[in-house]
């Protein structure tokens, strides 16, 4: 039987096969209290022991701290009605696949303990069925339809997960972030509308142990592609898109800012990319007197900031911004965000790709710098942790990654101190000494 988490094979896969289990509880869960302990205090950096866990699970756990989810806390219900939410599944294009799902997984759910879910591409509970004493049991953790299970509210969970990676994933009892969730463990998967390669939702099953090996997820993986290709002859009959066009931000690199919506790009003022960025950053919404402190040191005043709203409306459109707090009412994504994501499933090639160049360059406003030097700092973390001798290269010889001192040092360890290159980097970083020495 395995002691130790394995270092190679599959790694959205919890349970393994040799592994015992109970072993397995006991390590994961020691990690997740040792995890918390240490970022319970504010400042606190340590991840706990990062070899007792699997790295997408300890990735998740950070994001869930950075996104201050609580592990004590739970998930929440939207603020729908019974008639909403029935209407809102009605017309949700998850409902188009729930015959093939209920075909595949709900029909041989009953008096098995487990439940099958259905959630929209924001990580809401659509539909929750299968056995009903574990439907019972799942009231304790609010996992039940309308609930709202997405990784920045509940934390690491495979529904909120595999929506927040784009991966299918398994979760196994306490690597779930929530303690109320540690006695389940599940497996997920996203779905995607076949027409725009779009998250439109995700399965999920969820149950005691024997849900996280790899027998089930090679299930729920085989189900997803039987629920793409439902939604692949829906759009033969009705080729319409499932999902309404997502608008992007683009404000990376030295390029005029950009809104891009479907074929359309319609060009931004510097004022207006920082304050779609920063309101995508705080989807919660900001007060005037906020945005304003966050958009210019001296603080703009409160007649300013409506103005530029105004302006914004006419031109991201009135029905997209809500007002009091200041707030988006519509999916905006962004290259930041792409970078982010990539970062964020171990996907540095591709991240380094999204990344031509820092956040909005010539923005002065304090919340944009911030985001500049964090994704800046997480980019060169990564590039420093992988030790990818061609990322490297290509970091150290772009704008961006020229004068980074580290990355050169990097660079220069992993070559052959024989060759001719090897020589090119060491002068340059000799340069850069004697630059600083002066």
């Amino acid at each position: 039987m395995q002691s130790q988490p394995p270092t190679g094979g599959n790694p959205w896969v919890a349970v393994r096969p040799g592994d015992d289990v109970a072993m397995l509880a006991r390590r994961v869960s020691s990690a997740h209290q040792l995890f918390v302990e240490r970022h319970a205090p504010a400042g606190r950096d340590q991840a706990g022991d990062g070899n007792s866990v699997r790295s997408v699970i300890l990735d998740s756990w950070m994001r869930s701290t950075s996104k201050g989810v609580s592990p004590d806390g739970s998930a929440r219900a939207v603020d729908l009605a019974a008639a909403d939410l029935a209407a809102y599944r009605a017309s949700h294009p998850m409902s188009i696949i729930r015959p093939v799902v209920r075909k595949l997984l709900v029909e041989d759910a009953a008096d098995t303990g487990l439940l099958v879910a259905i959630t929209d591409e924001k990580g809401q509970l659509l539909w929750v069925e299968g056995d009903s004493s574990a439907k019972d049991r799942a009231l304790e953790m609010n996992f039940v339809e309308g609930a709202d299970w997405s990784e920045d509210t509940v934390g690491t969970n495979a529904p909120g997960t595999a929506l927040a990676l784009d991966h299918c994933v398994q979760i196994f009892g306490a690597e779930h972030f929530s303690r109320s969730v540690h006695d389940w463990s599940c497996s997920a998967a996203p779905v995607h509308d076949p027409a725009t390669g779009l998250i439109v939702g995700a399965i999920d099953i969820t149950g005691g142990p024997r849900v996280a090996v790899p027998e089930v997820l090679s299930l729920i993986r085989a189900t997803v592609a039987a629920a793409e290709a439902e939604l692949r002859l829906h759009l033969l009959r009705s080729p319409q898109p499932l999902v309404e066009t997502v608008l992007r931000l683009e404000v990376l690199g030295s390029g005029r800012p950009t809104l891009v919506r479907g074929a359309e790009r319609i060009p931004l003022s510097q004022r207006h990319a920082e304050i779609l960025l920063l309101l995508a950053e705080h989807p919660e919404g900001l007060s005037s007197d906020r945005l304003a402190v966050l958009l210019d040191e001296n603080e703009l005043d409160a007649v300013t900031i409506r103005a530029e709203m105004s302006r914004l409306r006419k031109v991201f459109g009135p029905a997209n911004l809500g007002s009091r707090p200041y707030r988006l009412l519509t999916e905006l994504t962004s290259d930041v965000r792409q970078v982010r994501g990539a970062l964020d499933r171990g996907e540095l090639a591709a991240a380094l790709d999204v990344y031509s160049g820092p956040v909005l360059p010539g923005s002065e406003a304090p919340g944009v710098e911030d985001l500049r030097g964090e994704l800046r700092a997480r980019v060169q973390a990564a590039l420093l942790r992988e030790g990818d001798q061609r990322l490297l290269a290509k970091w150290t010889t772009s704008v961006h990654g020229r004068e980074d001192v580290a990355a050169w040092e990097a660079y220069l360890a992993g070559l052959d101190p024989r060759s001719p290159l090897y020589s090119q980097v060491k002068s340059r970083i000799d340069l850069f000494d004697q630059q600083y020495a002066t």
